[in-house]
């Protein structure tokens, strides 16, 4: 007797749904997914326990038509595509008919739907892949999906999940990527009964971000849109001045579709050129529209990744939208006064505060009650939650009527709500009971105030003295500017190196001996097929024997002194990145030599050199930033020095007859 046989329908299905079912949060996805598919406008996620006792997606979309309803169960059965030809045009979220045979092979399903028009609707229940009930139900148009008992037939599956926090972090972080992928729609997130997310579904963009990230955050949002012959791309990023520790908190659509993208990603990076501190990152949406002949998304079994046509083309394309949208801001960093007022505690102390108070009470049901998103528009994080490293994920704050406030702390709380004008997440902390959120509301997001739009883009700075020998200040008609002289200058002659290695001459400067460069094999193998790119830049390297490199001269540019260690530099980048463009080579060449040229910190300079300085640094295309990303000057408003010594006084309390009724 053969020893091959077939699996039977439910073993193979719990086989497959290893690959797409990994966590609740795929269940999340995959039932969202299906509720975009039937055009839904909006959509309800309930989870309890983090999703391991039960997930519920309920949407008001076009329903399954009775037929339909147990086909859906089969595997690879689906509505979405039928040709081969259909395959690589995939226009809709799911196309393989797996998702749903999937869940109901690792859990127990219960499926209420029912169409448009229709006077009654179905109700099938599914345990572990069987089925238990299929009946008439109610005629709501839409679809409602209940999954429990997630993997209680496959229990080493759970072994493997990660703590309930991390496991709603990581549900958080797919709801907030489909709403800012799909902006039309209104999306709610509940956990244990308590809401966490919501957003308004009115095509705003701004607001969802607003809505995930914070209000403040949304304030600093850019729009940006282009296109060419093959692509339209759109969305928001952030100011350079707004950044995160991480590249989770970009987010990139194609055709409404979350996907990720390394080249991608690196584009958006590239539109802020220096703009950006080193290891910083901006948070940003990027939405791409193309014809689905260009992408195939059928190459990872979750459908995170797909392969691009021309994505060189839109990968410039990206990064030249954002770098022109950037370049018209005004991007001096303002300082916030209120950081120097030690006599009120700051947001941060009082979310300590706050959060101390509320673990001494919390419920065990509420240990884990960490989310990555804010609630109505605090800013507690984002969809990059998810990654532990990356960011902190923090607990809702909970007050019961044990915790004891301060007046000050309850006014500070008053206050940053009443700032933002939004709603207590969970009730202000002195009411009897916890309240709910308010239901997703208008928001009006201005990226920038009109007073700065009126502005120069850089500011006539008037000279006032050095400070440590560091720092230049200077006075223009809307107060106090301190410029680190250092990123000045390090601006300035990153310009003019840029422009001077962009125009390679033959004004040479030979070693009085010439440089012998001995590389390994591979090394040298490298060198040697980019041996066009070094002479780009000015370096004419000769085969020296099997390994070896001589090297006879060097650009006059080079700084006096620093003539081997630079070039020597410069082709160990080449070694280590075998991939990059002249471009690219002549803006890292221009970063290192403008930072080798500058004036460093504790150098004295006197009124003319100082003067000079501010003279030269708005003629700069960027002024803002050195090429590291570190802000040149940042800035004083009139209101900002008035806060700091105290010149804006509280109305409540008049000044003459508090002065009266002092002791003295």
């Amino acid at each position: 007797m053969g020893k091959i046989h077939e699996l039977t329908n439910v073993l193979a299905d719990q086989i497959a749904a290893g690959e797409v079912i990994e966590r609740p949060a795929s269940i999340v996805k995959e039932l969202v997914e299906n509720s975009l598919d039937a055009n839904s406008k909006r959509i309800d996620i309930i989870v309890e326990n983090s999703g391991l006792d039960s997930i519920r997606v309920i949407d008001d979309g076009s329903g399954i038509a009775e037929d339909d309803v147990k086909i859906a169960f089969k595997r690879h059965a689906t509505s979405k595509i039928s040709t081969r030809r259909d395959l690589f045009k995939v226009q809709t979220m799911g196309f393989r008919g797996e998702a749903l045979p999937s869940i109901a092979s690792v859990a127990d399903v219960t499926l209420t739907t029912a169409t448009s028009g229709s006077t009654t609707g179905s109700l099938i229940h599914i345990h572990g892949g069987e089925l238990v009930d299929f009946k008439p139900g109610p005629a709501r148009q839409g679809t409602d999906v209940i999954v429990r008992e997630l993997f209680f037939n496959t229990p080493a599956r759970l072994k493997y999940l990660k703590s309930p926090q991390t496991e709603l972090a990581r549900i958080t972080d797919i709801v907030n990527r489909l709403a800012l992928a799909n902006p039309q729609v209104a999306f709610s997130l509940t956990h244990n009964n308590k809401e966490l997310f919501r957003t308004a579904g009115n095509d705003n963009l701004q607001q969802v971000v607003a809505a995930i990230y914070g209000i403040q955050v949304g304030k600093k949002m850019l729009p940006f849109a282009g296109e060419d012959n093959d692509f339209k791309v759109s969305g928001l990023v952030s100011l350079p001045e707004l950044t995160r520790a991480s590249r989770q908190y970009i987010t990139i659509t194609i055709n409404h579709r979350y996907i990720r993208n390394f080249e991608l990603t690196k584009a958006i990076i590239n539109g802020y050129e220096s703009k950006l501190m080193v290891g910083r990152y901006p948070i940003a949406v990027l939405n791409i529209q193309l014809d689905p002949v260009l992408v195939d998304v059928n190459v990872h079994p979750a459908k995170r990744e797909v392969r691009l046509s021309k994505e060189p083309q839109l990968a410039s394309l990206i990064a030249k939208v954002i770098r022109q949208r950037i370049s018209t801001e005004n991007l001096i960093p303002d300082v916030d006064a209120q950081q120097f007022i030690p006599d009120e505690p700051t947001v941060d102390d009082l979310e300590h505060q706050l959060s101390e108070a509320a673990r001494q009470y919390t419920t065990p049901s509420d240990d884990f009650q960490h989310s990555s998103s804010p609630v109505s528009g605090v800013s507690n994080g984002g969809p990059a939650a998810a990654d532990a490293s990356d960011s902190i994920v923090r607990e809702p704050v909970v007050i019961h009527q044990k915790d004891e406030l301060t007046g000050s702390q309850m006014q500070e709380f008053d206050r940053r709500y009443q700032d933002e004008n939004i709603a207590y997440p969970f009730g202000r902390p002195d009411e009897q009971a916890p309240q709910k959120p308010a239901k997703a509301e208008n928001i009006e997001l201005d990226v920038r105030d009109k007073s700065d739009q009126s502005q120069k883009r850089f500011p006539d700075l008037q000279y006032i003295g050095q400070l440590q020998g560091t720092f230049l200040l200077a006075q223009a008609g809307d107060g106090l500017y301190i410029v680190d002289q250092h990123a000045a200058q390090e601006r300035i002659n990153y310009e003019r190196f840029r422009k001077e290695i962009g125009q390679v001459s033959d004004d040479q400067q030979t070693f009085l001996v010439p440089l012998v460069l001995n590389y390994s094999t591979v090394d040298a193998m490298t060198i040697t097929q980019h041996l066009d790119v070094l002479e780009a830049v000015g370096l004419h390297l000769e085969s020296f024997g099997p390994n070896s490199f001589i090297l006879r001269s060097h650009p006059t540019w080079f700084a006096e002194g620093q003539e081997e260690a630079t070039a020597k530099e410069m082709i160990e980048w080449l070694i280590n990145d075998g991939k990059i463009s002249v471009h690219d080579f002549r803006q890292r060449t221009a970063i290192m030599m403008s930072c080798k040229r500058a004036i460093k910190a504790n150098h004295h300079l006197d009124d003319r050199e100082a003067k000079a300085l501010l003279w030269r640094l708005p003629e700069c295309e960027n002024p803002f930033n050195c090429p590291h990303g570190r802000p040149v000057t940042v800035h004083f408003n009139d209101r900002d020095l008035e806060k700091m010594f105290k010149r804006i006084q509280d109305s409540h309390v008049p000044f003459a007859q508090d002065f009266d009724e002092h002791e003295f």
